[in-house]
């Protein structure tokens, strides 16, 4: 098949549809995380077994994100992630939350999501980041090219992200993806393929369909930018609570309708686990905690096991930043949850929640999105 024939995505590849009783279309954010005494492997056969239990429960879209140096980690190749993970399901959407775009060269990008377009025709979403997705001396060896602000003190490289360069960028590969640089421009006859030149080659037939680009952010800069251009903007409120408001209320008053969208669509990510029992999601997502505890220490590792972090002595200081941590983490049995959830999407009007489940073991976080499933009355595909 070809064409239209092979598309299985939902809505306008961008909007979705809520199902059973949840207030707001329901996604998945898999990180794709290798715990302690599991392999990378294990953790890839995971995020298999999550992307079909989503499809098969009704989420929208199954998402990874792009990490890189960090052992608890295993999505540092989204594109390699995504062709895998479709080659295991055939209609949730799949994309990337996100690209870390200055990371890689435009022109790589479109192709490998461009490939990624042909082996899932009309459900791959393309989400972009202007972080570098880790530290400074790491994006300094993926990138090769060293700026003029990377040389630091004492050899060390050091790293600055120039807010003006996003925007160029973006627009580079969104000329890629559509292959519609103007005559005269030195790409004008380059193309990334698969894509539309296919199309317009002789005897060609391309299909219809493109990854719409989504911006990602957990500040306001990418959420003005995502409202000007008129894209959907993806907010990380899992690890930026504080901002989410503001940050989605600065999308939508900056919001111009365009070809992709003529009103604000916004989805936030939500760290949520659901136990039957409480003080069991208590007893999981602390490992989260620590995990978090030691990666801004500079001592990032596998994911701890739950009794781990029982038997971890924190100081009064770690005390207060689990506390924290663990009060922008959604958690308890399904019904604590979904209210959670219920209360999340009121007050800050997200169209979307696309909830990532960190805990140490894999059944722990498969077993939660049944239980969301559930508790929202989710059909069983």
């Amino acid at each position: 098949m070809s064409g239209e024939d092979e598309y299985r995505g939902t809505g306008d590849g961008i909007r979705g549809t809520a199902k059973g009783t949840a207030p707001v279309p329901l996604s998945v954010l898999d990180l794709v995380t290798v715990g302690a005494g599991n392999t990378a492997s294990g953790a890839i056969r995971t995020a298999v077994d999550i992307a079909r239990t989503a499809e098969g429960r009704g989420f929208h879209r199954y998402w990874v994100a792009e990490h890189h140096s960090m052992p608890g980690v295993a999505s540092s190749s989204p594109a390699v992630l995504l062709a895998h993970i479709a080659a295991h399901t055939t209609s949730i959407r799949l994309g990337s939350g996100g690209v870390m775009l200055p990371n890689h060269a435009p022109l790589v990008i479109a192709e490998q999501f461009g490939t990624l377009e042909a082996m899932a025709p009309g459900r791959v979403d393309l989400g972009l980041g202007r972080a570098p997705g880790t530290d400074g001396a790491t994006a300094a060896a993926l990138r090769r090219t060293v700026p003029h602000s990377l040389k630091g003190m004492g050899g060390a490289p050091t790293l600055h992200e120039g807010a003006d360069e996003f925007p160029q960028q973006l627009a580079e590969l969104t000329r890629f993806l559509d292959d519609s640089f103007p005559d005269g421009h030195p790409y004008a006859k380059i193309h990334a393929v698969p894509g539309p030149v296919q199309a317009t080659s002789p005897g060609g037939v391309q299909s219809p369909h493109r990854p719409p680009l989504w911006l990602l952010g957990s500040s306001g800069f990418s959420a003005r930018l995502a409202g000007s251009l008129g894209l959907p903007f993806a907010f990380a409120h899992h690890f930026s609570a504080a901002n989410t408001v503001p940050a989605l209320d600065l999308y939508r008053a900056s919001f111009r309708p365009s070809e992709v969208l003529s009103e604000p669509y916004a989805l936030i990510g939500v760290s949520a686990l659901a136990t039957e029992d409480e003080q069991e999601a208590r007893r999981q997502v602390r490992t989260g905690a620590l995990s978090m505890i030691r990666l801004r220490t500079g001592r990032p590792g596998l994911i701890p096991s739950p009794e781990e972090a029982a038997a971890y002595a924190f100081s009064e200081r770690e005390r207060d930043f689990v506390d924290s941590w663990l009060g922008n983490v959604i958690h308890g049995t399904p019904d604590a949850v979904r209210q959670g959830l219920d209360d999340l999407a009121k007050r800050t009007g997200a169209d979307e929640l696309m909830i990532t489940a960190n805990a140490h073991g894999s059944a722990a976080r498969l077993r939660s999105y049944e239980l969301i499933a559930d508790a929202y009355g989710l059909p069983r595909g």
